[in-house]
């Protein structure tokens, strides 16, 4: 009972001491957030300008484009917010959207005329925020990438639960793009209904029948909501709402949307679950000295456990879309080339299937495991928890006896998932096949 007093304490007195000083946890160690210095594509990017390695456009058009090839993000991801909800609000409107482009671990947002925002991921620190400034300088200094964390006013808070995270959120908005938030808003991911998703947000492309809350404005009176969502229905041609020739495509493709919304997500879960493990071993690391027991690199109280394992839960809930909103009857079908974009970069076994196989009737992939399993920064996830996740993810392709909360997912899927991985992951084809000799 004194031992548990006394765990309690230290928790305590901790938090009271966070909440005394007014920061987030993650400012303090041994995450440090903002003192650490970042190893992401950025910084890469950054020394490659520093050394003049790089022929610079005269056009801030031409600037974004060369830096999203740098950057290895394809065009044909771009996809269009006209509400006005991040750090360049005031030029934000229908008539004039930010861009927004993405591969696996980068996202590049740009207005016309304004700033790019770049994050990148780090994998110790998860996603670190810049801006970068693509227009013309009239002095001859190379431009430059600036650590920003007033990003984290949003991308920091209560909307990703006390991490630095990347979000999509859905809010209705009136003619001008200002969100009428006291209708609500809502953080979109593969969980949330196809009819609640996109309010603020361009879309084209093709869904049947279906609705959702994009391409259409808003009026809001006596706290009643006036819209039709059926204006914003399969919209292929958005130069009726803004000079489609400002930017670098002409579309906001609901392919590159949807997936864009898993990978937010899934970033954050691995986030998430990274510095929940770092902070408990660092606890029990400072526990264990301060009761002069043997410092143990594995979790060794039960409080430390049940992070880890709760962690190990949520990834996998991810990596295997629990919970999954169902798409269209119809399907879904973009106007970009971004599928093709996107499936032609996968990790594919020798028969060619690869996870980033898009299927877009009913579920958005073919095999419904993420792609972001290869990621560096879920490849850099402590130790012990990954062999946790590795654990749960086993059990949960099981072909013959599955964990009941992924009963969802086919024997044939399972099965086929358990191929591509046992094939193509640089750490499961290893781990499994030692498993199966064991056996």
């Amino acid at each position: 009972m004194k031992f548990a007093v006394h765990i309690t304490g230290l928790l305590l007195a901790s938090l009271i001491s966070l909440h005394a000083q007014g920061t987030e946890e993650y400012e303090q160690a041994p995450i440090r957030y903002s003192a650490t210095a970042s190893k992401d594509a950025t910084q890469k990017l950054e020394a490659k300008l520093a050394a003049g390695k790089l022929a610079l456009p005269a056009t801030d058009k031409d600037m974004v484009r060369l830096i999203l090839k740098e950057m290895n993000v394809p065009v044909e991801s771009q996809v269009l917010v006209y509400s006005k909800t991040s750090l360049q609000r005031g030029l934000i409107a229908p008539k004039h959207p930010r861009a927004i482009y993405f591969n696996d671990d980068c996202y590049i947002g740009w207005v016309p005329g304004g700033l790019m925002e770049v994050v990148s991921f780090d994998p110790q620190l998860g996603p670190v925020f810049y801006t970068f400034d693509p227009r013309p300088l009239p002095k001859p200094d190379l431009p430059r990438f600036k650590r920003d964390n007033d990003c984290l006013s949003c991308h920091g808070g209560s909307f990703v639960r006390g991490i630095p995270g990347v979000l999509i959120r859905s809010v209705n908005t009136d003619a001008n793009g200002d969100p009428l938030l006291q209708f609500g808003s809502k953080v979109v991911d593969h969980t949330t209904p196809f009819k609640d998703r996109w309010g603020g947000w361009y879309v084209t492309g093709t869904h049947g029948d279906s609705v959702h809350q994009g391409n259409v404005f808003a009026s809001g009176k006596d706290r009643e909501l006036s819209v039709d969502y059926s204006k914003g229905a399969n919209i292929t041609d958005l130069s009726r709402f803004f000079p489609v020739e400002n930017l670098l495509t002409d579309s906001s493709d609901i392919v590159a949307l949807l997936v864009l919304e898993h990978q937010t997500a899934m970033h954050n879960s691995i986030t998430r679950a990274a510095y929940n493990a770092r902070r408990m071993l660092a606890y029990q690391h400072n526990l264990q000295t301060d009761l002069k027991e043997k410092v143990t690199p594995e979790p060794s109280y039960d409080s430390v456990k049940r992070v880890f394992d709760s962690s190990a839960q949520d990834v996998v809930d991810h990596l295997l879309y629990k919970d999954e909103a169902v798409l269209p009857e119809d399907g879904v079908k973009g106007d970009s080339g971004f599928q093709e974009a996107y499936e032609r970069v996968g990790i594919r076994t020798k028969d060619g299937r690869s996870l980033r196989e898009l299927r877009l009737d009913r579920y958005l992939f073919k095999y419904r495991c993420s792609h972001l399993i290869y990621s560096k920064q879920f490849l850099a996830l402590p130790a012990p928890l990954k062999q946790r996740i590795y654990t749960r993810l086993e059990k949960a392709l099981d072909a013959d006896n599955p964990d009941s909360r992924y009963d969802y997912l086919s024997k044939q899927e399972r099965l086929s998932i358990t191929e591509i991985l046992r094939e193509t992951h640089p750490e499961l084809k290893t781990l499994w096949a030692l498993q199966a000799v064991a056996k």
